[in-house]
């Protein structure tokens, strides 16, 4: 599986801005798909993730404000991001786990969201 993230950019304070992660190789494979995030000096965090079946969870601190979403064949995987805040300020990576039978971790090359106050 590989993934390519895209969309990120500048935004001000309350602005939206839309990631995608385009899918590719062994794509019936995947058991689910996510974004993460690292900010600086700080540890990866999750920030969403779907499920084949297309239930999702968020991060506390998205809830409400981020919306993952995806096509329906898998191929692309977006995250749409409202209000934004500075505190959203990241590089966001796309995420996939996948595998028949015992599954492995899948990573985007990451893209950079700069939030401006």
């Amino acid at each position: 599986v590989q993934l390519q993230a895209s969309g990120g950019g500048l935004a001000q304070a309350g602005g939206s801005l839309r990631l995608s992660c385009a899918v590719s190789g062994d794509i019936d494979s995947i058991k689910l798909m996510g974004w993460y995030r690292r900010s600086p000096g700080q540890r990866r965090e999750l920030v969403a993730t779907i499920m084949n079946a297309g239930s999702t969870n968020y991060a506390a601190s998205v809830e409400g404000r981020f919306t993952i979403s995806r096509e329906n064949h898998k191929s692309t995987v977006y995250l749409q991001m409202d209000s934004l805040k500075p505190e959203d300020t990241a590089v966001y990576y796309c995420h996939s786990r996948a595998g028949w039978g015992a599954t492995r971790e899948y990573w985007g090359q990451g893209t950079l969201v700069t939030v401006s106050s």
